[in-house]
């Protein structure tokens, strides 16, 4: 019987965070038993370890509804669930390195990031998905398409009120982001210089909404850096799933010379 790890990733409150389900050892599982794995479990993402040498492990993400190339929540509840020390995952996206530390803090690096121009009939796609205006969004802060192991469109609110009152078309939203490969929707508020409230609807995954995204996480660091929003030595602290009753709390850290961005975290235990 396959064992199924619960854990709730950028918590230290089980009540809080994103729930993942992490499977140590499914070196025996297949694609549709893994997909069918996720489903059962009813997370945004399960973390399924096919394979390992050393301190290398190739882990592959599923959702209840497909594959996606890479999962921040589900890494860092992976990770955590190795216990201390360094470890890399061997991702679809590419190599992750996680370390996690004596106080049981997970950090990540993503792969490099990279930021594209959202062209103006997605982004007319997109308000028009999530019944939002253009008078709604943050000229400060662009609409832009940004990667670091999965793709997210970024759109920012002038208004935190806007943010939390979310209600989108779900299937309208689903067929855009299926269309262009977009794994979450990377939504913004600016609460000050280095903090953002955020949302991240994930219809493609058969999930209204991630409580607390690590990929996007990881993405909207670099867009802050590549647009010169923040310094390239940034500690920036992100707030998310408040609005869902499961508060989380993200770390990015940018460092001069290091393409790939950090982000930190703690995870929590659940009840089997």
């Amino acid at each position: 019987m396959t064992e199924i790890l619960r854990l709730a990733a950028f918590s230290d409150d089980p009540a809080g965070g994103n729930p993942a389900g992490v499977v140590l050892d499914a070196s025996g599982l297949s694609d549709e038993r893994m997909l069918a794995i996720a489903a059962e479990v009813g997370y945004s993402e399960t973390a399924f370890i096919v394979s390992r040498d050393g301190g290398k492990y190739r882990v592959r993400y599923f959702s209840p509804l497909i594959e996606v190339p890479f999962c921040g929540h589900a890494t860092v509840a992976t990770a955590v669930a190795l216990g201390t020390g360094s470890h890399v995952f061997v991702t679809n996206a590419g190599e992750v390195p996680v370390s996690v530390d004596d106080a049981g803090t997970a950090t990540l690096t993503s792969v490099d990031p990279r930021v594209d121009d959202l062209p103006g009939a997605d982004l007319a796609a997109l308000l028009a998905a999530l019944r939002w205006d253009t008078s709604d969004l943050d000229e400060s802060l662009p609409p832009k398409v940004a990667y670091a192991g999965a793709y997210h469109p970024i759109l920012a609110v002038g208004s935190r009120r806007r943010l939390a009152e979310l209600d989108y078309d779900v299937p309208a939203l689903k067929a855009l982001m299926e269309a262009r490969g977009w794994t979450t929707v990377q939504l913004v508020f600016r609460a000050a210089d280095d903090t953002f409230d955020v949302r991240d609807p994930f219809p493609v995954g058969g999930v209204y909404e991630d409580p607390a995204t690590g990929a996007a996480a990881a993405a909207f660091g670099g867009y802050l850096r590549d647009l010169w929003i923040v310094p390239d030595d940034a500690t920036l602290h992100l707030r998310q799933g408040d609005d869902l009753g499961r508060p989380g709390r993200l770390t990015v850290t940018l460092t001069p010379g290091r393409p790939g961005v950090q982000v930190s975290g703690t995870a929590a235990a659940l009840p089997g």
